[in-house]
């Protein structure tokens, strides 16, 4: 990390009242030359602290690569993100592991449960990774899968469930060591109407009851009216920037 990486850190570390994210000039392509894919294209906004923002767009717009940006999976060409305070530039490897570990919860459309182990240790996954005592794991299990409204599923594993109650348990387990963000990409698209349209009711509620923020992308205009905000990318730029 570079002095003035590291001092811009520290001053964004003081700063816990800010925006939860930042999004400044973001430019990402892949490839070069004539068949270079520009799938960012100067994009910039910010996310309020405790906000759900829906990011949507046809596929093929940038979402997903917008989301593994701003959850410090990938790397920008150009631009700046700031996401809890820290400056994803300034952190290095093992400060984007601690980011991505700490305080960035994952949904994703494809539930990532591991088939072998029951609800409730797919839930405490996250929680033995950081060490957790077994008593204080086991209660935050609880807690989560009864917020999620799951109590009476905890020893079963993700094949008896349904997809609505696997894309719960994911849920849970991405709010197990209670994140600042979660970062949603597409969480209903293997569901039914009804059944995502549950599922965003709870996320909508996980943010009020953990005082989190999301950014969940979707192309469901269905699901948009419960969001707090709206962004759509077209083409790798945000052409819409408002209230659901």
């Amino acid at each position: 990390m570079s002095e003035s990486a590291e001092a811009r850190t520290t001053v964004l570390e003081k700063d816990p009242q800010g925006p939860m994210v930042v999004v400044e000039n973001l430019h990402r392509s892949y490839g070069s030359g004539a068949a270079a894919v520009h799938a960012l294209r100067g994009v910039s906004f910010e996310i309020p602290r405790g906000e759900l923002v829906a990011l949507k767009g046809r596929s093929g717009s940038g979402k997903t690569t917008l989301l593994n940006l701003v959850g410090g999976l990938d790397e920008p060409d150009s631009g700046r993100i700031v996401v809890d305070g820290l400056e994803l530039s300034g952190l290095g490897e093992n400060g984007l592991l601690e980011l991505r570990r700490d305080r960035i919860g994952f949904i994703f459309q494809s539930f990532g449960l591991i088939p072998i182990l029951t609800a409730a240790e797919n839930v405490g996954i996250p929680l033995r990774m950081r060490g957790a005592d077994p008593r204080e794991r086991e209660e935050r299990v609880d807690l989560l899968l009864s917020l999620v409204g799951l109590d009476g599923h905890a020893k079963q594993r993700p094949g008896e469930l349904s997809g609505g109650q696997r894309q719960r348990v994911a849920i849970a387990r991405a709010l197990a060591n209670t994140p600042a963000l979660l970062i949603a990409d597409e969480p209903t698209g293997q569901l039914d109407a009804q059944t995502g349209l549950a599922v965003m009711e709870l996320l909508r509620a996980v943010v009020r009851s953990e005082n989190v923020t999301a950014l969940v992308a979707t192309h469901d205009a269905t699901l948009l009216d419960l969001a707090d905000r709206v962004l759509e990318l077209s083409d790798g730029e945000i052409v819409e920037h408002g209230r659901a």
